[in-house]
């Protein structure tokens, strides 16, 4: 059986308390891997190795070298694609298409991108008068925060967990990575490519384990910790938030939503049913700023409704390594048991189940697999279980709406706030719609259209503070000011 272990200063180690854990497959329930549990001793020796490469090599290096070392790490995963996609598959089940297209190059493209940014940066410079005629200078100068600890989810672990490592050592940090139990294999992977290409040792370390009393609180709690990242559920990021006040450490935090999708009357039909589809079935509905709402203006109600259902049904349900694949498992047989309890609340609080709404009928080798249908609901009050609470799998509510004022309302009428998309041809009804919807960000006539220099984050109960870009650096650094009196 395939081991899993730790990787701290540079070094793959078991856990010092010798205990390890089954990683099982979510597309056929089999045990594919055991995963050495890190104990708190692990933890406080991943933060100490972090805290001494800030004071060694990587410390020194300049930011001309740090950017030489993320290109290299980026061609380190492009060097390794087919390792990389292979422990996707073999952790979450997604559909290779999408590993291969989307999540793996995403890997690879947040360590350019954020070497890049970095190294192009602004930075301030004020000229100022004082009382003898002499004058001063301000500059500033951004310094690494330290070690950050990075809390990753299992949704996209590859393209998660770089989204936050890239931008961590362009600026200087040091990171202790504690990916979920659910996907430990990329983590561990990553740490192979940072041997090969000469990181050096402490910079990048990965903690397995769990949440509460386990690994996961080891590290946000570590006093050593200096900056916490984390995406996940909103109940999860809100415990860190409590646990980082201790010692005023900032945060980082992407949590739940509950995204809409506004589909306007005069929207491209096609453009709609393709880009809902995606956003409400992509990666089994496991994504953050997928779409479980869905509104449309009431004219083209019912055909939207039958086009979305014809697209849900041609969906292919197969084993991820397979090019014909269009949706795989759910992660585990735990979140399956969530999915499905929605599936049997909507249907007790009087939904319309236009398609789905149970387990497909597999082989008999993936039968033991996480699997649920694709499911479309409609005929339920904006107060349903399943219209107010994110599921997390891939499923949708369709509601007609008659007016914009009141589909902005619906929209809005939730504790969430990550993202929406609108859908029209109507340019001025964008820019007015977008404009008034609370979320971090809105996309027309698309979905997961992203420029990693633009700024991502949630409202409300979604999350705190924006990364991406620039808006990365201010999380990752401290700005610290330099006045020179002439």
């Amino acid at each position: 059986m395939k081991q899993i272990l730790n990787f701290i200063d540079g070094e793959f180690v078991a856990g010092s308390h010798g205990r390890a854990f089954d990683k099982r497959s979510p597309v056929t329930n089999e045990v594919i891997a055991s995963v050495a549990e890190a104990s708190k001793a692990d933890v406080d020796r991943a933060v100490a190795a972090g805290k001494a490469a800030l004071r060694g090599p990587w410390g020194r290096m300049t930011t001309a070298e740090r950017v030489d070392m993320l290109h290299a790490i980026a061609d380190g995963i492009t060097r390794r694609f087919d390792d990389f996609v292979a422990t996707e598959l073999s952790d979450t089940g997604m559909p290779v298409s999408l590993a291969r297209h989307a999540f793996v190059p995403r890997g690879a493209a947040n360590f350019k991108i954020f070497a890049d940014i970095v190294k192009n940066v602004p930075s301030e410079f004020f000229e100022m008068a004082t009382p003898d005629g002499r004058g001063a200078i301000n500059y500033a100068i951004r310094r690494p925060v330290g070690v950050v600890g990075v809390i990753c989810p299992w949704n996209a672990p590859l393209l998660l967990m770089t989204w936050k490592v890239g931008p961590a050592l362009a600026c200087g940090n040091t990171v202790v990575v504690k990916p979920s139990e659910e996907t430990p294999q990329s983590a561990a992977l990553l740490g192979e490519v940072m041997n090969e290409v000469g990181l050096p040792k402490g910079v990048y370390n990965v903690v397995h384990g769990f949440g509460p009393d386990s690994t996961g609180e080891f590290v946000t709690s570590h006093p050593d910790v200096d900056a916490i990242t984390f995406t996940g559920e909103t109940r999860t990021g809100a415990a860190i938030m409590k646990t980082a006040a201790v010692g005023a450490r900032p945060v980082s935090l992407e949590m739940g939503g509950k995204n809409p999708a506004i589909v306007f009357a005069d929207c491209d039909l096609d453009v709609a049913i393709e880009n809902v589809m995606r956003s409400a079935f992509a990666n089994t509905g496991q994504v953050c700023l997928g779409t479980e709402r869905v509104y449309v203006e009431r004219p083209l109600f019912e055909r939207f409704v039958e086009a979305l259902k014809r697209g849900a049904e041609a969906l292919r349900l197969d084993r991820p390594e397979l090019s014909g694949t269009g949706m795989g498992p759910l992660i585990s047989q735990e979140h399956r048991g969530k999915v499905l309890s929605y599936y049997r609340k909507a249907v007790e609080e009087g939904a319309n189940v236009v398609t789905g709404g149970g387990v497909p009928d597999m082989p008999a080798e993936l039968k033991e697999g996480a699997w649920v249908q694709p499911t479309i609901w409609t005929g339920l009050p904006e107060t349903a279980s399943v219209v107010r609470e994110e599921i997390f799998g891939p499923c949708c509510h369709v509601a007609p709406f008659d007016s914009e004022d009141e589909v902005i309302r619906l929209a809005n009428d939730t504790r969430y706030g990550l993202s929406a998309s609108v859908y029209t041809t109507n340019l001025a009804r964008a820019h007015r719609v977008s404009a008034q919807l609370e979320a971090g960000i809105v996309w027309v006539n698309s979905w997961f259209l992203r420029d990693l220099r633009t700024a991502f984050g949630g409202a409300k109960q979604s999350g705190i503070g924006r990364e991406g870009g620039v808006h990365s650096l201010e999380f990752y650094t401290e700005l610290k000011n330099v006045c020179i009196k002439l």
